[in-house]
């Protein structure tokens, strides 16, 4: 499994922007996929969820209201839509992908592929 994240860039406080991650090499609907975040020195941490079918989501406590998460099966595709960004959302986003279960995990160490990862900045 390939994932293949791009999207990131720089805007302005009270900007959107959308990720998007690209999946190849596996059977997309059997994925749960997740955004988790990374800033230097910080450990990576989870952003939002979607499961196997795209009938669940989850999200941070710090995004609720802010981002969504949502695909495409047909074009093996993740999305997240970012709005309301604020300086504190700088950071390397990434994608992953968990055939284990196909549930939502916030846990890191359950995912088994990830993307290479997409800079957002959001300067005030």
């Amino acid at each position: 499994v390939q994932l293949q994240a791009s999207g990131g860039g720089s805007v302005q406080a009270g900007g959107s922007l959308t990720l998007t991650c690209a999946f190849s090499g596996g059977t997309f609907v059997n994925y749960a996929m997740a955004w988790f975040r990374q800033v230097p020195g910080k450990e990576r941490e989870f952003v939002a969820g979607i499961n196997w079918a795209g009938s669940r989501t989850h999200y941070a406590d710090f995004v609720k209201g802010r981002f969504t998460i949502s695909k495409d099966d047909a074009a093996a595709m993740v999305y997240l839509q970012m709005n309301s960004l604020e300086p504190e959302d700088t950071a390397v986003f990434y994608c992953a992908a968990s055939d284990r279960t196909g549930h939502i995990t916030t846990v890191m160490s359950e995912y088994d592929f990830w993307g290479q990862g997409t800079q957002v900045t959001v300067s005030s």
